[in-house]
């Protein structure tokens, strides 16, 4: 493998053992927990003036804190998106300052892209041949995407709620697509992951690219924050409002603000908040728990049209809560109807578009200013974390909705 200087291995979140990346290519060998990739800070021959002076092509412009260099990335330029002024916003949530960190801005929509090209450089320097996952969407539709560009077959297990966008593209891109059939209604994440473990075991030469099984997607996704600090000249923000499913790019974009911290480049961690949909909060519930994981909810509890952050069981809810906690961060839910709400008005205030999944950042970030977590000279950053037209469904029928209930009590 060719690897950056920096990069010494994997290092398991649980057991502490480091490995060699070359041979340890998943979940840790001795104990199965998670591996992190590692780096050795003082080899990190990067500095703020240095970025600098770099192009703002791609998330590879720190290509010294991620595992591999820039030459060999599996890239379709993802990364490098805009950090927007909302004033409209400020002034209606009552801060000082409010910036959206538009990831729909990425080559399939969504952040994804990050956490896919990292993850697909991975599978080629190992020698693989064919990828697989499971997803609730978006990144299955980005792994498709990435693999089209690497040369390599895709298996993709989405359930059956997946957005029709994402199902489409999945198949545009060659992806060999299974959707999980329904049980009772509409398939869930879970069903989707139980077809995917099936999968494995008939398949255990492919190579997979889900989420916290892969050491790099959210090594990929870290880069949000390292943009996002670079945007502000390296001052961090008041608090990060972040939808929140599976939590791989929360936790990627803490681990990339110790790092900033460490490196010397910033002074201070950026706050994370995780922001859940009512229906499907399993993070939320254990942070006000005081609980140091979640407790899974079973697929029949989850009462949310949010598909992207409809995750029952995130595996490394131990993570986004350590995350938290450390940033002096926290978690808030909302309804259905206040996320809907909050794409709408954000569309119409700021000109922007928001997916109804990630407009969760934004009722969030209302519910914590309402709450005085946020004050009137704070900067808040709510990210985006998909273009709106990955649920542009779900936007209209609400709107259609909204418009039937005003006319009723007219």
């Amino acid at each position: 493998m060719e690897t950056t200087d920096a990069f010494i291995g994997l290092t398991c979140v649980d057991c502490g053992e480091t490995f060699d990346a070359a041979a340890a290519t998943h979940r840790c060998p001795d104990c199965d927990g998670i591996l992190d990739p590692d780096y050795d800070y003082d080899r990190v021959d990067l500095t703020p003036e240095t970025l600098d002076s770099r192009p703002h092509g791609s998330m590879w412009r720190y290509a010294e804190l991620l595992p591999f260099p820039a030459e060999t990335a599996v890239s379709l330029g993802e990364g490098a998106t805009p950090l927007v002024e909302c004033p409209a916003l400020a002034d209606a949530m009552g801060v000082g300052r409010v910036l959206l960190k538009d990831e729909g801005a990425n080559p399939t929509g969504t952040f994804k892209d990050r956490g896919q090209s990292a993850a697909m450089t991975a599978a080629r320097e190992h020698g693989a041949s064919e990828v697989v996952l499971n997803s609730a969407g978006n990144a299955g539709q980005a792994a498709a995407a990435y693999a089209a560009r690497a040369d390599l077959d895709a298996h993709v297990f989405l359930p059956s709620r997946a957005g029709f966008t994402q199902k489409a593209m999945t198949e545009v891109h060659g992806a060999d697509l299974t959707v999980t059939d329904p049980v009772d209604g509409n398939s869930q994440i879970g069903d989707a992951g139980a077809a995917y473990a099936e999968a494995m075991d008939d398949h255990p030469e492919w190579y997979s690219t889900k989420t916290f099984v892969t050491p790099y997607r959210h090594e990929g996704k870290k880069t949000m924050a390292l943009e996002l600090l670079a945007q502000l000249d390296w001052e961090a923000p008041d608090g990060v409002v972040y939808p929140t499913g599976g939590g791989v790019g929360l936790v990627g974009m803490h681990k990339a603000a110790r790092e900033a911290r460490e490196l010397g480049w910033t002074d201070e961690l950026v706050p994370m908040y995780a922001a859940q949909a009512a229906g499907c909060a399993p993070v939320v519930r254990a942070y006000e728990a005081g609980a140091d994981e979640h407790e899974p909810l079973a697929d029949a509890e989850v009462e949310t049209a949010c598909n992207g952050i409809a995750i029952p069981d995130p595996g490394a809810s131990h993570l986004i809560l350590e995350a938290i906690r450390e940033s002096d961060g926290g978690a808030v839910a909302t309804t259905d109807r206040e996320i809907l709400d909050a794409a709408i008005e954000v569309a119409r205030s700021e000109g922007l578009e928001v997916g109804a999944t990630c407009a969760a950042a934004v009722s969030g970030a209302f519910a914590l200013a309402e709450s005085d977590e946020f004050g009137p000279d704070d900067t808040v950053v709510l990210l985006n974390t998909g273009a709106g037209n990955k649920d542009v469904d779900a936007l209209r029928a609400h709107l259609g909705e909204r418009e039937v209930e005003a006319e009723a009590a007219e």
